[in-house]
């Protein structure tokens, strides 16, 4: 992982409720996540507050930053809760930007500690710091079985032995071959009402 020192300064967005231009300044990390190496790996910028800013206010600051996740956090005691936007819209969660988050903890806002608590949408996430090493305690959601979705064999072009769902679909195939020769056809995936779809099957 990668640290880029940028430093942002952020000009709010109009108030059109009071019509009043606000300004505020925060400080604004993009780390490359997952690399060495400057310029490689995942980016996400990462934005300690103070305090929470509004939900609209944090949408047009990840939409000016135009990365995969913009992460923004508060410290509560002992413990940070942590909040995750892409250019567009909130996500539960994000694991690059946790790691970047916790890389800008680590090594910039407390290097006296080596494991930190983020609570989220997503519920508690642990990370912890060992020989210069970050790791991530994720989540895990067990999918469950479901029905076939509408246009998912088609999207697909064959039909899966098993379909399960949690925030994906999740189809399981026979055969590694089954997989290697999938096509799909993603403008009938967009239709679907789930995430993404995530395909698999035993390997040999």
């Amino acid at each position: 992982m990668e640290f880029l020192n940028r430093i942002g300064y952020i000009l709010s967005a109009f108030n059109y409720k009071k019509e009043l231009w606000l300004f505020m300044t925060i400080k604004m990390y993009q780390i490359d996540a997952f690399t060495d190496k400057v310029f490689t790996g995942n980016p996400a910028a990462v934005c300690p507050l103070d305090e929470w800013l509004d939900d609209e206010m944090m949408q047009h600051i990840a939409q000016e930053n135009n990365l995969a996740e913009t992460a923004f956090f508060v410290r509560n005691k002992d413990e940070y809760q942590i909040r995750w936007f892409t250019p567009t819209k909130e996500v539960d969660l994000c694991g690059h930007a946790t790691l970047a988050s916790a890389y800008v903890i680590f090594k910039h806002l407390d290097k006296t500690i080596d494991t930190i608590k983020f609570t989220s949408t997503s519920g508690p996430l642990y990370v912890n710091q060992e020989n210069g090493k970050i790791a991530l305690d994720f989540p895990s959601i067990p999918p469950v079985d479901c029905k076939m979705p509408a246009y998912l064999t088609q999207a697909l072009g064959s039909e899966p032995d098993n379909i399960m769902s949690c925030n994906n679909y999740l189809a399981v195939f026979a055969s590694e071959k089954q997989i290697a020769d999938i096509s799909p056809d993603f403008s009938l995936l967009c239709k679907l009402d789930l995430q993404g779809v995530i395909i698999t099957a035993p390997g040999k």
